[in-house]
């Protein structure tokens, strides 16, 4: 399949005039594969990684990359969301502005790869082939494969390190081949460790297995995605992950789940209790998870912005806590406990909300909270309704924690280590 796509493509390119023969030399990094000019190198390496390079000549078939740099201006222009974070879309077009050059496409010192179409002493260099793995998965060229819908893909989530070629490269050629360009490329950012790279050298080398065995495959999602803006750099430490475990998912959610679902046990024969009529309190703390809640979150997570979804999540769990604090349904117990039912109900409306948005993020913690409040099976679709979320007098069952703190001997060990 992937023979066929990269051979249409290169087809594509020759026919409209993209591709000519030449004689390429410069200077090349073989782990980069990528060759430079003698200006781009940093103390005769190479400027992306530092690896040596090596001076290497021969014959080549080039993409004329230069007559695409007026046109990718125009569809960054045009497409400002094209390229993301901001940032990265600055040093794209600066890149740019600067006048692109034509790439060398093709391969004679070795033989495996996609033979060039009518050369076969040619094969295709990375930039046609590798790319195109995109297409290829769609069924491209054939129109009526069942994967076509899904082109042109909504998002390339990629490392900045390769944002020049999906950015640049890439829709230069889905331009000169008449196929639309993705609809974004988000380039991500790197995790260092404490503040420095992570080295083998250094011995601060992370792996995310021992992560997910050491605090659990959602505390790690939850700490990665909440952490830093997702497109920059991130350090991570292990103080900080086990402070967010224990404040945010200990505390702030997993505290008050418990404490409402222990006080729904014990007081309302372990069943839903009636919502009753909402005071002015009770509206203001439900709008809270309400339809501009959502709205808000959707459109973060549209725009990959993960760290303001969480916000978003944890704005709602706050005031659910606040709310909790402020009409004190434990004092109501004694005083007034139709009003206690109440309010627990309001502050279990406001979980099936609260769950929804933490599904994506921590998925297995979130089925275990709508497991509690029996809201299995919902999509965010159901709550688009001016009824009540949650059934009255459905049977619930025992409460049991979902977040507890972190404080074994391991969480103690790997602090103790990284001080």
């Amino acid at each position: 399949d992937h023979i066929a796509a990269a051979t249409a493509m290169w087809n594509k390119l020759n026919e409209h005039g993209y591709i000519y023969k030449a004689i390429y030399a410069g200077w090349y990094s073989v782990p980069d594969e990528t060759f430079y000019d003698e200006s781009e190198l940093k103390d005769g390496k190479s400027p992306d990684s530092g690896h040596p390079v090596e001076w290497v000549e021969e014959e080549s078939y080039y993409f004329k990359l230069s007559a695409f740099t007026e046109k990718l201006l125009a569809h960054y222009q045009q497409h400002p969301d094209f390229i993301q974070p901001e940032g990265r879309k600055n040093e794209v077009m600066s890149f740019v502005k600067g006048g692109l050059k034509d790439l060398s496409i093709s391969r004679t010192t070795f033989n495996w790869g996609v033979p060039v179409p009518g050369d076969d002493k040619h094969v295709m260099y990375v930039w046609v082939d590798a790319l195109t793995n995109y297409l290829t998965a769609t069924g491209w060229p054939d129109q009526n494969h069942p994967n076509a819908k899904y082109w042109p893909a909504a998002t390339h989530l990629i490392g900045k390190d390769i944002l020049k070629f999906h950015a640049v490269y890439w829709p230069a050629m889905l331009m000169a081949a008449d196929v639309a360009p993705p609809k974004k490329v988000f380039a991500h950012g790197w995790w260092t460790v404490d503040g420095q790279k992570m080295s083998k050298s250094k011995g601060n080398v992370i792996d995310p297995g021992e992560l997910v065995d050491t605090y659990g495959r959602d505390a790690v999602r939850y700490f990665m995605l909440r952490e830093v803006p997702f497109g920059q750099d991130g350090d991570f430490s292990h103080p900080r992950m086990i402070d967010r475990m224990n404040k945010e998912l200990a505390n702030d959610l997993g505290n008050l789940f418990q404490r409402v679902l222990s006080m729904v046990a014990k007081n309302c024969e372990g069943k839903v209790p009636e919502q009753g009529p909402l005071t002015p309190d009770d509206k203001a703390f439900l709008d809270t998870a309400g339809a501009d809640t959502l709205a808000r979150y959707g459109h973060h997570l549209d725009n990959l912005e993960f760290h303001k979804a969480l916000d978003t999540v944890w704005t709602v769990v706050v005031e659910a806590n606040r709310y909790m604090d402020n009409q004190k349904p434990w004092v109501l117990r004694k005083e007034n406990p139709e009003r206690m039912n109440h309010v627990l109900r309001n502050l279990m409306e406001s979980f099936a909300p609260i769950s929804l948005m933490a599904e994506p993020f921590m998925p297995e913690s979130a089925h275990k909270l709508q497991t509690q409040i029996g809201f299995t099976g919902k999509s965010f679709a159901d709550l688009n309704t001016t009824d009540a979320l949650l059934q009255t007098g459905a049977d619930l069952p025992a409460p049991s924690g979902v977040f507890m703190r972190y404080q074994t001997p391991e969480a103690e060990n790997a602090v103790a280590a990284t001080r």
